[in-house]
């Protein structure tokens, strides 16, 4: 049975189980209620009947909040377990019974009578506490609720409630205990998350996911499982369109790879990255871009100015450009959205531009975002994408390492652009690290960015300490420490 939300089948690996009692919990806010009226529209357009069970929010309400995120309910029956409204004003009591007793029939009695009449095929209680408030302990709660599952399962009733948990531990535990299914929602400092913590019989993908409410209720974005290779490798070369970059590379990156260009800040990184995608148009690829770290126009006018036609290839087709807004995406989410692209518009290339400003803008710890960029470079290589990421060094000249918080195990290829210091004044070199799939040249090579392109001179000889940031001239038969 769906539940309404395709990202939350995904992770229950296929839906809901018919006639099965799913909690869902977490904090005041999380979206619980939501999720719940997913659930119910589902059935509606599916032409079933649903229930819905409430008691803290009166219909009016429930309707008003679904409107606000596009969700219609309005066809669903309603059980309002709530006081009515002259409740405050009345004064009613109980001198010679105890009040749950009065309470805890009439709602058995309302819920029983209601089931009967709608013979719904969902239902949604929310909260369950209606009925755990009415309940004089533990073992009366746990009857009731082992009941009203096997009233439901006699039905094939699939019910979803809902809880606020952690206020009573006792309580907590029987309704982790009894139901089908868990389903855990959370907010904090790395943004919504949704879990699935059990699903009896069918199981469950681990671990926690992204999850947005947006005008269209929740949006719930399963964590990327890279899918196995599956296809051959075969090389196919991507050129640079400048000999000299070319003779550098050993012709080209391979197609199909993951390509670091590593670099401090401003020597030419996302421009190097832009040429070869540039290149690429012209052979005939389509490629993507995703800013994170300059808006577009910055980055167009930069672009534009050393002779690469970033408007041109976008009206052409051939370059998506997107700017990625700071905090407002998961990690999950934006690796969905990259492989909408790559499937709606056969994107051959992805440049991810850079890491350091990945890092700050996607919602997340930062450990947990570097696994996840991992697994979206994994799963684009095994679709047949090419990956280029630009990454930030800390060093202005020289290198000691070639990437930053050691991501070096995901590259298939690294490049590098660095300062150095020759003749009192501040150059920049171009170098290959790592080359998986194929020779490449050794040497360093002059780089500079010029009104009218990308220049990269003949391989520097007679020269040391490059590396270094400080290049000094080698003598045959001296000692280089003098």
């Amino acid at each position: 049975m769906n539940s309404g939300i395709n990202g939350l089948d995904e992770i229950l690996n296929g839906g809901l189980a018919k006639g099965r009692m799913y909690l869902v919990h977490g904090q005041p806010g999380t979206g619980k209620t939501l999720l719940g009226m997913h659930f119910l529209e589902e059935g509606l357009q599916n032409d079933e009947t649903v229930l819905f069970i409430h008691g803290e929010e009166s219909r009016r309400e429930i309707l008003a909040n679904g409107e606000a995120v596009s969700i219609d309910i309005s066809d669903a029956e309603f059980l309002d377990l709530g006081p009515e409204s002259d409740f405050f004003t009345d004064d009613d009591s109980y001198d010679l019974v105890e009040p749950s007793d009065i309470e805890r029939d009439r709602y058995t009695k309302r819920i029983h009578e209601a089931i009967k009449e709608i013979n719904p095929s969902r239902v949604v209680l929310d909260p369950i506490s209606q009925l755990r408030y009415v309940e004089a302990n533990e073992y009366q709660f746990r009857k009731r609720i082992l009941s009203f599952m096997r009233f439901l399962k006699q039905h094939e009733i699939t019910v979803l409630v809902t809880a606020t948990l952690y206020s009573e531990p006792e309580y907590d535990t029987e309704l982790r205990s009894l139901s089908d299914g868990i389903v855990k929602l959370t907010r904090g400092e790395d943004g919504r998350r949704v879990e699935a913590t059990k699903h009896r019989a069918l199981g469950q993908r681990g671990g926690d996911h992204g999850m947005e409410i947006r005008e269209t209720g929740l949006e719930i974005f399963p964590r990327l499982i890279p899918e196995p290779h599956e296809h051959a490798f075969t090389p196919e070369l991507i050129h640079s369109g400048i000999d000299e970059l070319d003779e550098l590379l050993g012709g080209g990156f391979d197609q199909r790879t993951v390509t670091f260009i590593s670099g401090p800040t401003g020597a030419g990184k996302t421009s190097t990255g832009t040429q070869l995608l540039t290149q690429a148009a012209r052979d005939g690829l389509n490629s993507a871009i995703y800013l994170f770290e300059e808006n577009l126009e910055t980055f167009t006018h930069r672009s534009e100015a050393i002779d690469i036609p970033v408007t041109e290839l976008r009206e052409d087709g051939a370059l998506s450009v997107t700017e990625v807004e700071p905090l407002a995406l998961s990690s999950e989410e934006f690796a969905h959205m990259v492989i909408d692209q790559v499937e709606t518009a056969e994107t051959d290339i992805v440049m991810i531009d850079g890491i350091d400003g990945y890092t700050i803008s996607i919602q997340g710890h930062q450990q947990d975002l570097v696994r996840e960029l991992h697994a979206l470079a994994r799963y684009l290589k095994n679709k047949g994408v090419t990956v280029i990421i630009t990454n930030e060094i800390s060093e202005i000249t020289g290198i000691s390492e070639a990437t930053n918080n050691q991501l070096s195990y995901i590259a298939d290829n690294i490049a590098f652009v660095s300062y150095v210091e020759m003749d009192g004044s501040l150059r920049k070199v171009i170098g290959v690290l790592k080359k998986r799939t194929g020779d490449f040249e050794k040497t360093l090579r002059e780089f500079e960015i010029t009104g009218d392109g990308i220049y990269v001179g003949e391989p520097l000889t007679g020269l040391h300490g490059i590396l270094q940031g400080s290049p000094m001239t080698q003598t045959i038969g001296t000692d280089a420490n003098e």
